[in-house]
């Protein structure tokens, strides 16, 4: 049995925007397991975002040419080799895992969508400053290397937003705006799959091509 703690604010709250045990909505995570327990399982709900988010998006590379150039497809997966359609890799799997984690756990933290937009934006701007850094400097492109930054800012990603959420993080934002500008990122990624800028961020590095193009 739970013994409820009593919140030193009149809402309830914790610091973090996490409820305390007293909470009574059924289906409330921190009520099935406990203030402590959601701390512990915080994480290993990060975990698997991080796995299913490696999985999903190196399907993702390939689910373009596997279906055959599919429209419907090229809304969420890479289309070409640009540094831009790879971000997509990250993005959508992370969006994917966010609305989960958000059904089980994530109505509990009153920044929960904050800090998700938090990760996914530091992880869309590290891949191309990786990418670009690395091969300025070096003057070369290693397609291992490439991969590799994907996993390595995945997991950054992971572990930034989870310890953001440990620590009681506090957004300013809210989280209706938050929604809305990772709404704003999804219609830039499929405006931009069509109509791409002129510019190397979009341009296959194979075809020299850009966006779409059957």
């Amino acid at each position: 049995i739970l013994k409820p703690h009593k919140p030193n604010n009149p809402r309830g709250e914790s610091p973090g925007g996490f409820y305390y045990c007293q909470s009574r909505h059924i289906l409330s995570y921190s009520f099935v397991i406990g203030c402590d327990g959601m701390k512990k399982a915080i994480p290993v709900w990060q975990m698997g975002g991080f796995v299913f988010t490696a999985v999903a998006g190196t399907l993702l590379h390939f689910l373009f040419d596997w279906t055959d150039s599919s429209l419907i497809v090229a809304l969420f997966s890479a289309v070409n080799e640009s540094i831009w359609e790879h971000l997509k890799l990250l993005f959508y799997p992370a969006i994917a895992v966010a609305v989960v984690e958000y059904l089980f756990w994530g109505k509990e933290n009153k920044s929960f969508w904050c800090t998700k937009l938090i990760g996914i934006a530091v992880g869309v701007v590290m891949i191309p400053m990786l990418y670009y850094t690395y091969t300025g400097a070096l003057g070369i492109k290693v397609d291992w290397f490439n991969i590799t930054i994907f996993f390595v800012v995945a997991a950054l990603v992971y572990w930034l937003e989870t310890k953001l959420f440990l620590t009681g993080f506090s957004c300013r934002l809210g989280d209706k705006p938050a929604v809305g500008l990772i709404c704003v990122m999804a219609v830039a990624f499929t405006i931009l799959t069509f109509v791409p800028p002129h510019i190397p961020l979009f341009q296959d590095p194979i075809t020299e091509s850009y966006g779409f193009c059957v």
